[in-house]
C-alpha cells in the first residue's frame, strides 16, 4: 500500500485538503462546478438548505440540498491549471483516506458538470444558446503530464485536427476527449451538442487582437473550418478538456455546458447574460 507523501498531498491542520479548504464530509459525489464565485452564491440561492459554506481564494465551495438531492456547488477559477488542482484534490476528498495517506479500497465516483461561458465558432451556436461540450480539444497539454493517457484520448480525431490547423511546434500538442456519455444524454438531451476548444488564455490563444498581433491570424478561420465526420467546432472556452481528460483518468463522470455570449463569426457579443445563466444552472440542478 503506497503512502501518500505529505508533500505530494497537502492536508491543512483542520484536516481540510490544500486550496479547497474541503473536509471530506463537505463534500457531495454531485458537483456542479463553475469558474466565478459569485456564481456559486447564485447556485445556492436556488438550494432548499445550505449544509457548508468555504471559501479560499478563488475556491467557493457550496453544500447543500435540492429538491432532495445533496449537490456541492463549487468555483474553480479560470484556465486548465485550476482544473488540475480541483480535479485533484475533489478526488482526494472521495477516494484518499487522509488519516492513512492511503488510496481507500471502495472507489467513490463523482458527477461533475461545468457550467460556463463560451465564444460560438459556428452559426448554428448564436448567442444565448446552450452548447454541449460532446468532445474538447485541449491546447493546454496537461493530460501529457499523466501516465495512460491515450486510455481517454481520441488519436485519429487529434491527427486529422492538427493536419488541418498545421499548429506552430511551439506550442503543445493538442488533445482530444469526450464527455461521459451518459451524463450528456441527461443533461444535454435538448441543447446543442459539439467540439468544445480549450484555450490556454482568453486573448491572443483565441484569436482575440488587442494590440499585440497574432502569430497566426488564420487561426480561428481553420478552427471554424475543419470538419471530422459529423463534428465540427462549436465554441471556445478554457476548461472543459482538462475536465474530461482528468475525469476519464480518474474514473468519474464528467462533462461541460457553456451558454454562448458572444459569436466570433456574427461578431456580437452579449455581455448582461445574467438572466440566461440563471436558467442554465436551473436546468443544470433539475437533470444532475
Amino acid at each position: 500500500m503506497r503512502i501518500i507523501p505529505e508533500s505530494e498531498l497537502i492536508i491543512n491542520a483542520d484536516g481540510s485538503v490544500f486550496h479547497l479548504h474541503l473536509k471530506p464530509e463537505q463534500l457531495s459525489d454531485k458537483i456542479v462546478m463553475m469558474g466565478d464565485p459569485d456564481r456559486v452564491t447564485t447556485t445556492a440561492s436556488f438550494f432548499d438548505n445550505i449544509e457548508y459554506e468555504v471559501q479560499n481564494r478563488e475556491f467557493h465551495t457550496i453544500t447543500g440540498t435540492y429538491r432532495g438531492k445533496r449537490i456541492t456547488a463549487l468555483s474553480h477559477g479560470i484556465g486548465t491549471d485550476n482544473i488540475d488542482i480541483v480535479l485533484t484534490e475533489l478526488d482526494a476528498l472521495a477516494n484518499i483516506d487522509f488519516e492513512k495517506r492511503s488510496v481507500k479500497e471502495e472507489f467513490t465516483p463523482l458527477t461533475l458538470v461545468r457550467v460556463g461561458t463560451s465564444g460560438g465558432m459556428q452559426p448554428h451556436c448564436p448567442v444565448g444558446s446552450y452548447v454541449i461540450s460532446e468532445k474538447s480539444i485541449g491546447f493546454d497539454g496537461l493530460i501529457y503530464y499523466y501516465a495512460d493517457s491515450k486510455t481517454v484520448r481520441e488519436e485519429n480525431f487529434e491527427e486529422a485536427f492538427r493536419n488541418h490547423v498545421n499548429l506552430s511546434p511551439y506550442l503543445c500538442t493538442p488533445y482530444v476527449v469526450s464527455a461521459d456519455d451518459e451524463l450528456v444524454n441527461r443533461i444535454g438531451f435538448d441543447m446543442i451538442r459539439g467540439v468544445t476548444v480549450s484555450a490556454v488564455g482568453f486573448y491572443g490563444p483565441q484569436g482575440r487582437y488587442v494590440r499585440l498581433p497574432l502569430a497566426d491570424p488564420d487561426m480561428n478561420t481553420k478552427i471554424q473550418s475543419f470538419r471530422y465526420g459529423k463534428y465540427v467546432i462549436t465554441n471556445y472556452e478554457m476548461e472543459s478538456s482538462a475536465l474530461a481528460g482528468l475525469s476519464k483518468l480518474m474514473g468519474h463522470k464528467a462533462m461541460t455546458v457553456c451558454l454562448i455570449i458572444a459569436n466570433r463569426v456574427a461578431l456580437n457579443s452579449k455581455p448582461d447574460y445574467k438572466g440566461s445563466i440563471e436558467e442554465l444552472i436551473k436546468t443544470v440542478l433539475d437533470r444532475v
